[in-house]
């Protein structure tokens, strides 16, 4: 048996964590070709198939599982050992490529990102800021942020931003001059409700709970919107009613333009979370990222 290559070892890692040579290409800045072979040789040194491929999907075979579970502590290890000489000599540098929700990209991490990059001069932010849940993993990213109901199991959660958030239900005061204030979401049935729909085509429903009670209202106005500030700006103008994260409305709440309603019906819930996988060899930059907000103030 010829002895294999340990950088082939690390990008058959790579592809079967990525479970696929272009996800894995994608998130390493490499080729599936130049991966595609890697691993091809690795099976041939070693005279034993490692994935299976499919035109849908890459998965370990029973031979390949074992060896990326007794590959992974090893390879963790040796990036482990790098990436301490780098952080010593502090000159930890390449891209952290996170996919976050939008109230995450406008509201929680733009002050976070800034320190974070003004203490790392070296690393570079990518953020793609998506509201649908993807595999952030097989997308090319190195981890994502999302609320805790959310976030798989299996994925390794570290708390980011306000460890409390809650929506909530505004107006523009003419509107409700011309219409009435509701008391209970119950009301909101006689009133213009302004919607917003995600890129995956599903409208977001109003949630209200107090005392274990709970009402969940469809919106159904004379606008529904993917865009928070066209919505904002409908509100503003008294088109209706508009819901969403407290922080969105923030700006305008103190400026009077919009007042809040039923605020007894919006409990707080938890903050959100950065996550990654926890099988993952940990580039760098999220290496750093992570103590950073462990041990800072990112509230």
């Amino acid at each position: 048996m010829a002895t294999p290559n340990l950088d082939d070892f690390a990008q058959f890692a790579a592809v079967a964590e990525a479970g696929g040579f272009r996800a894995a290409a994608q998130a390493g800045n490499l080729s599936a070709s130049s991966l595609s072979e890697a691993v091809r040789r690795l099976e041939s040194d070693l005279g034993i198939r490692l994935l299976n491929r499919t035109t849908r999907s890459v998965t370990p075979t029973e031979a390949g599982q074992r060896l990326l579970e007794r590959l992974a502590p090893a390879l963790a290890e040796l990036a482990h050992a790098a990436d301490d000489l780098v952080a010593d000599s502090g000159r930890i540098s390449g891209t952290l490529r996170l996919n976050v929700p939008g109230i995450v990209a406008w509201h929680v991490l733009p002050p976070i990102a800034a320190q974070f990059l003004t203490a790392h001069p070296g690393i570079r932010m990518e953020v793609t800021a998506q509201d649908e849940l993807v595999d952030v993993l097989a997308a090319g990213f190195d981890a994502g942020i999302r609320y805790e109901e959310r976030i798989d199991r299996d994925m390794i959660a570290v708390p980011i931003g306000p460890r409390r958030q809650r929506f909530a239900c505004v107006a523009a005061p003419a509107y409700l001059d011309r219409h009435g204030t509701p008391r209970h979401p119950r009301d909101l049935a006689r009133h213009q409700r302004l919607g917003h729909r995600f890129a995956s085509g599903r409208l977001a429903a109003w949630d209200f709970e107090r005392g274990g009670r709970r009402y969940r209202i469809a919106p159904d106005g004379p606008l529904i919107a993917t865009s928070m500030q066209m919505e904002i700006a409908a509100a503003v103008a008294g088109l209706g009613i508009a819901a969403g994260f407290e922080e969105f409305f923030a700006a305008e709440l103190a400026r009077g333009t919009l007042v809040e309603i039923l605020s007894d019906w919006m409990e707080p819930f938890p903050g959100p979370s950065l996550y990654y996988h926890s099988r993952r060899l940990m580039p760098a930059p999220l290496r750093a990222f992570i103590d950073f907000i462990r041990t800072g103030d990112t509230g």
